[in-house]
């Protein structure tokens, strides 16, 4: 377990500023708003305050606020926030990001976790928080050879070596995938597991009932996915070597790569920060764009590919699970009852994908209430 701390060199943040005074900018086809993509004056515009307002030092700075470290596991020098909560009896939590996400998604949340008194909760509410990067992401570098399968007896390796013999889980996307897997290869281990995706339990039009109109609604949203908005997985899962040359030599490539996933996904209505905070997402995407991990974090697609269409094993790890209405693919509890031992299941009526960052407040409380039989028995005073 070695320490670490982000330390970018100025001569990135200047390189970048080089990169987007210089952009070579292409044309847009008239009146045609987000239907084409992300729009050409918004991106502008974006990518304006990105180079002369946005603040990655401060940005920096508060990532380092936090204790980070960096670990070998299976050859990989893997990093993770690690943020203890003042009570011992606190209850390890580890949460993990997808694509294109980081450890940033959480950080509005853990606070929150760790000092609950101190956000006027219960102070038996108290977590340990661990956040890692997934490797090929972000903080952990470039990596190849690295999938779903991979990744999860990393993490329990993680928490084997923090020295927790019991946890919790907690993951969306690419997240919600290694999560449920850890329940698979370390269940005498994972007490329990929160999820707000499950992909054998979306809605398709084979599976979901004519009867009902709902979901007769949400095979039109999953349609649209397919047809629309899920090219990005198509290309990333078929060609992320293609991809990558483009993404990480341009950061206004790389900027609207991400930030369209942010309209698409998120409870917004006309630009992603209705959603989110404008600072935070554009330090998700500096992240990716200064560890050049375009390329490495789109492979995990790719890796997928043969498990794309095919049953999860059954899982006998208690399982809470969060839908929220603007999520890409949000699951069906009588799908989910097939191959889950699903404990609790909740339905908001805000948030989409990024729900640590866009709806933190129900997140938290969803953890809190989902968690709180997994805690250790109070021992009585001797």
């Amino acid at each position: 377990m070695r320490p670490f701390r982000i330390e970018v060199l100025q001569a990135q943040l200047d390189d970048l500023t080089r990169r987007l005074e210089q952009t070579r900018w292409p044309d847009e086809a008239p009146g045609v708003g987000w239907t084409y993509g992300i729009p050409l004056g918004y991106t502008r515009e974006l990518a304006e305050y990105w180079r002369t307002t946005y603040d990655w030092r401060a940005w920096e700075a508060r990532l380092n606020s936090y204790p980070q470290f960096r670990t070998e596991i299976d050859g990989h020098d893997v990093h993770f926030l690690h943020v203890r909560s003042a009570r011992a009896d606190a209850l390890p939590l580890l949460l993990t990001h997808g694509w294109p996400g980081s450890v940033v998604e959480f950080l509005d949340v853990i606070g929150p976790l760790t000092d609950p008194a101190g956000y006027g909760s219960d102070p038996a509410d108290a977590f340990h928080v661990i956040i890692p990067t997934v490797p090929g992401f972000g903080l952990s570098g470039q990596a190849a050879g690295w999938s779903v399968q991979r990744a999860a007896p990393a993490w329990a390796e993680l928490m084997r070596r923090l020295g927790y013999s019991r946890y919790v889980a907690h993951g969306g996307d690419t997240g919600a995938l290694i999560s449920r897997q850890l329940g698979l290869i370390d269940p005498d281990h994972l007490a329990a597991v929160h999820l707000t995706l499950i992909p054998s339990a979306s809605l398709t039009a084979e599976n979901a009932d004519p009867s009902d109109p709902a979901e007769q609604q949400a095979v039109g949203n999953a349609a649209r996915f397919d047809y629309e908005i899920g090219a990005y997985a198509l290309l990333q899962a078929t060609r992320p070597q293609s991809l990558a040359y483009g993404l990480t030599d341009s950061p206004v490539g790389q900027l609207a790569w991400i930030v369209e996933r942010f309209k698409d996904w998120t409870d917004s209505t006309d630009v992603p920060e209705d959603a989110v905070d404008r600072d935070a997402m554009l330090t998700n995407v500096m992240i990716y764009w200064l560890n050049a991990t375009a390329g490495s974090s789109a492979r995990y697609y790719k890796e997928e590919t043969s498990n794309w269409g095919e049953p999860e094993p059954p899982s006998s790890v208690p399982t809470a699970v969060a839908v929220l209405p603007r999520d890409i693919g949000a699951p069906v509890r009588r799908l989910a009852e097939t191959n889950h031992r699903i404990v609790r299941w909740t339905e908001y009526d805000r948030g989409g994908h990024f729900a640590a960052m866009e709806v933190p407040d129900l997140l938290v409380a969803d953890l809190r209430t989902s968690f709180h039989p997994y805690r250790p028995t109070p021992q009585p005073p001797h």
